[in-house]
């Protein structure tokens, strides 16, 4: 019986060395441990499945959000073959809204096949009202074909308009060519008006021989008070030359007081040389009075030098 099974264990005939010379109770107990082997490596195989199982999952989500993104973002990255039945309604719907804002703005991107009948109304509507803006403004953008002869004639208005205003504020857009013979009259009222107004100001262009006699004494009287006014407030334009006698007085009070102010407050602009005897003593002794303090209190900027002998002994040594 030994034989028997040594010889014939093996189905197919041929003998199988690890088997060869067992006996019955061998061959079995051979049988049930290549049996548990086997169980064993399926095992492992399994538990090494589930083990990547979290990582090809989360991998494969990954990969299934980024494409969701491209795809509501319109790139062309996107596979609409990994979208789901409600992912690609919204995309469809996104896509579809994106596409609407991209012919409203007119992008080269606009498909104008995929909108439907009101959409194309409504953009046909916004294109022909965003046409006459533009002309009505002026802008480059503008196309006159496309305007009815109503808005033709009100933009022809709106230009003749602009030009009007223009040449009257004397802006560099005026087109005096495009002129009426009634509006180069009110244009040139209004640029004499806007001369004598900016000779009188001095500010802006102000051409003296455009101005008549009237124009020209205002102008001369509003450019002495602003010399005189200058002068007694120590600003920069100031023509001490072209002041009146009382003018001129009053500006020297003003300066000295401006001085004498700057002194006391110790500024830079102080001009000592300028104080008068009394100011300069008045000055003298406010400073040696604060150096006192400043001494006794120990607070502030303190001279000892400058200190009187008996002003010395009232001073405590640790100030």
């Amino acid at each position: 019986m030994d034989v028997w099974l040594a010889g014939t264990s093996i189905g197919s005939g041929q003998r199988n060395p690890q088997i060869d010379g067992l006996s019955a109770a061998g061959y079995i107990v051979w049988k049930v441990q290549n049996m548990l082997r086997n169980l064993r490596r399926c095992l492992w195989v399994q538990a090494l499945c589930l083990s990547l199982w979290p990582i090809l999952a989360f991998g494969q989500s990954s990969d299934l959000s980024r494409n969701l993104d491209a795809c509501n973002s319109g790139s062309q990255s996107c596979d609409r073959s990994q979208l789901s039945a409600a992912q690609l309604a919204d995309v469809t719907f996104a896509g579809h809204g994106r596409n609407v804002i991209n012919c409203r703005n007119g992008y080269s991107s606009c498909d104008l096949a995929k909108l439907t009948e009101p959409e194309t109304i409504a953009l046909a509507v916004a294109n022909h009202q965003r046409n006459v803006s533009d002309c009505s403004d002026g802008m480059q953008s503008c196309d006159r074909s496309k305007l009815t002869p109503l808005e033709a004639r009100k933009m022809e208005t709106s230009q003749r308009q602009r030009n009007l205003a223009a040449c009257r504020d004397g802006w560099g857009t005026c087109d005096r060519s495009k002129l009426s013979s009634s509006e180069t009259v009110e244009v040139d009222i209004a640029r004499r008006q806007l001369n004598a107004s900016d000779c009188e100001d001095g500010s802006g262009i102000c051409d003296q021989a455009q101005l008549t006699p009237t124009q020209a004494m205002d102008a001369n009287a509003a450019e002495h008070l602003r010399n005189a006014q200058n002068c007694g407030h120590g600003w920069g334009e100031c023509d001490h030359s072209k002041l009146t006698p009382e003018e001129a007085k009053q500006t020297a009070y003003s300066e000295k007081q401006r001085n004498l102010t700057s002194c006391k407050d110790g500024e830079e602009t102080c001009d000592y040389e300028k104080l008068s005897p009394s100011e300069a003593k008045m000055l003298a002794d406010a400073e040696h009075k604060r150096n006192y303090t400043a001494c006794l209190t120990g607070y502030g900027y303190c001279d000892p030098s400058r200190l009187t002998l008996e002003e010395t002994r009232t001073i405590h040594p640790a100030n």
